[in-house]
């Protein structure tokens, strides 16, 4: 799939280190990516042969650089048929520096567009004092990426979250909503008229964090509003960075977990039909005086 040239490479691995372990770095992210997106369908085949249009949300985190470099690693060697709009969407957050992103994406050639929505004074007007604004201000910003995606003719809004984020997202689920559930690598919002990916899904952060650190991109912290303390997805981390440090590996084991549920091996009968299920029972067993044979 990939060859050692490095002279003919996407502007967005342009500089990229040319070691061993960088290569396999890289290779296996990509490969992963691909992975997800033929296992879960996210390319599309549009009844009238046209090519479908992607909105990939750019944040400015490690994990959304890693993101953009891949999908466009995969639709510039022809394994990705879809065309790829990159957005970031400004909400006025104190302190972001708004110049970053479109001098990075004019740089790499990124088709792109900047969306300006001051959605942080909404957020600091509507939350308590003393609560975080994770949760209003996601979907301030979803409904406004939605927006987004259908004025510039996207099927799909692309999202940079990876393995850990949903890892972490099924055991907030578990710990504090009471329900197995976590972040789907492809869902329909709401509408019915967006599909939403996560075409890292099987990738971890540590993975991201290694690849944009090396490309040394222009990452933008995520805490510019200051309520990230004290969170229960960093209580969850924690849990998870304390089982992984004694037992490495472990947080594989859990997401392979997520792929192999079994609905008769848990506990809701809407899932499963407990009340129907009955005994095969022969003839021949309720007229037979054998003894049946031990096992």
């Amino acid at each position: 799939m990939f060859d050692d040239d490095q002279s003919e490479i996407h502007p967005l691995f342009a500089g990229a280190p040319s070691t061993t372990e960088f290569k396999k770095l890289r290779k296996r992210i990509v490969r992963q990516a691909r992975e997800a997106i033929e296992q879960y369908g996210m390319i599309e085949r549009p009844a009238d042969g046209s090519t479908p249009r992607w909105l990939v949300c750019l944040s400015g985190g490690k994990d959304s650089y890693t993101l953009l470099a891949v999908l466009h690693e995969l639709k510039w060697r022809g394994l990705l048929p879809v065309d790829l709009l990159a957005c970031n969407l400004d909400q006025g957050q104190p302190g972001f520096p708004a110049t970053v992103l479109p001098a990075f994406l004019e740089k790499m050639g990124v088709p792109h567009r900047i969306e300006y929505q001051d959605t942080y004074s909404i957020v600091v007007d509507k939350v308590p004092a003393g609560r975080t604004f994770c949760a209003l201000c996601s979907r301030l910003r979803r409904g406004n990426l939605y927006r987004v995606a259908r004025e510039e003719g996207c099927s799909a809004v692309i999202l940079g979250h990876h393995r850990d984020d949903i890892l972490e997202t099924f055991f907030m689920n578990l710990f504090h909503g009471g329900r197995l559930a976590t972040m789907p690598p492809k869902l329909i919002n709401e509408e019915g008229d967006l599909f939403v990916y996560r075409p890292l899904a099987h990738v971890a952060e540590a993975d991201c964090e290694k690849f944009a650190k090396a490309m040394d991109y222009p990452i933008i912290p995520c805490d510019l509003c200051g309520s990230q303390d004290g969170l229960q997805r960093q209580q969850v981390k924690q849990i998870l960075d304390q089982w992984e440090s004694n037992s490495p590996g472990r947080r594989q084991v859990m997401f392979r977990a997520l792929t192999n549920a079994r609905p008769s091996h848990l506990l809701d009968p809407k899932l499963f039909d407990f009340a129907g299920l009955e005994r095969k029972i022969s003839e021949e067993s309720v007229d037979s005086d054998e003894i049946p044979l031990l096992r």
